[in-house]
């Protein structure tokens, strides 16, 4: 609280999801990968395939959060918001 009392910007609370890139062998490794991914709720998982023919698999979790707390200097949520959002921030860290 005592450093967004003292911003003069815009203060944004950020939570990035997990994200594990595998390099693959062969496109069916990673298929098998996005499959597996998929069932375990890693709903943003994806497979791209490079110019050279490299396969790469990310797998990604969907739990991210961006929410504005301040504008110009001036704190547009409660402290009390804000406690819940770090509880929330918190809960889809243990969830990632």
């Amino acid at each position: 609280m005592t450093a967004l009392e003292k911003a003069t910007g815009d203060v944004v609370l950020k939570f990035e999801p997990f994200v594990l890139h595998v390099l693959c062998q062969e496109l069916q490794d990673a298929q098998l990968l996005h499959s597996v991914a998929i069932d375990s709720g890693f709903r943003n998982s994806g497979i791209t395939v490079g110019q050279g023919g490299k396969v790469m698999m990310a797998v990604r979790s969907t739990h991210c959060l961006e929410v504005p707390l301040s504008h110009k200097g001036k704190l547009m949520v409660s402290e009390e918001y804000i406690e819940f959002l770090i509880h929330v921030a918190n809960r889809k860290m243990e969830e990632n």
